[in-house]
């Protein structure tokens, strides 16, 4: 598990930077986003992501890499505005958005970290590609919670399937830095 900690550490640190970075190009101007729009921009990650898997090749500069961070970001920015709610414009600083992202993507390795010790690095052998499919399955999902308002009968909400699309997408941005 120590592996594992470092590498998670290691990729957690490149999307921090990313959203850091971001954060001083355009500032919290996500906060204007309902959390459905968000749930719709990591569709649109992954959906890339899975045709690129698909079609061996992209047009496009960026590749599996920057999506995979991008649906971590997104991911965590989604988790923010289920606690905050939408605004109407920045009603935040960079520094309480970052202490925020800090705060959600503590939350989600705890998570990570209990699920990795119950099945046992199961993650470390599954294809990148299911990574994908899972992390669509896991917007579906969303989706038909966001139309449903947010009730579940017997499900998780919205809040879970966000850490479970960042878990994923960390598990496959370990494999593509370290390899299989």
């Amino acid at each position: 598990m120590t592996d594992t900690v470092a590498q998670f550490e290691h990729v957690i640190s490149i999307c921090r930077d990313l959203y850091a970075k971001k954060l001083k190009d355009y500032g919290p101007s996500w906060r204007i986003m309902r959390p459905q729009s968000i749930t719709d921009q990591i569709f649109i990650k992954a959906n890339r992501i899975r045709s690129i898997e698909i079609k061996g090749e992209c047009k496009v500069d960026e590749g599996i890499r920057s999506e995979l961070i991008a649906i971590v970001n997104y991911g965590i920015i989604g988790l923010i505005q289920l606690e905050l709610g939408y605004s109407d414009g920045e009603d935040i600083s960079v520094e309480k958005a970052l202490e925020l992202y800090d705060k959600y993507m503590d939350e989600t390795k705890r998570l990570m970290y209990a699920k990795n010790h119950d099945y046992d690095e199961a993650w470390r052998s599954m294809r990148t590609s299911s990574y994908t499919d899972l992390i669509l399955m896991k917007i579906y999902r969303t989706k038909q919670i966001e139309n449903n308002e947010g009730k579940t009968l017997v499900s998780e909400g919205v809040d879970a399937n966000y850490m479970d699309m960042i878990n994923y997408s960390l598990f496959g941005l370990i494999k593509l830095e370290y390899g299989e």
